[in-house]
């Protein structure tokens, strides 16, 4: 749920165009919304759409990232 804010000559125009296309007020903003939302989204696509995937990391390296962060912590605290 979302609320706004229109001014007067926004608001009258769109009541009117509401009105010519048969739709409520509401419905037709959502439309509308929903149209500039997707026109937004699509002319901006994900920077990394094209490389994701790409590369193989090779496997085992999330298993051995938790001991890897002890041992770091480990030293960091020696150090100290």
């Amino acid at each position: 749920m979302r609320s706004l804010r229109l001014g007067i000559d926004l608001d009258e125009k769109i009541q009117r165009a509401a009105a010519l296309s048969g739709e409520s007020v509401s419905e037709f903003i959502r439309v509308a919304a929903e149209r500039r939302a997707n026109e937004t989204l699509e002319a901006r696509p994900n920077p990394f759409a094209d490389v994701a995937g790409v590369v193989n990391g090779g496997a085992g390296r999330a298993r051995r990232s938790g001991q890897a962060l002890a041992e770091g912590l480990s030293r960091d605290r020696s150090a100290r």
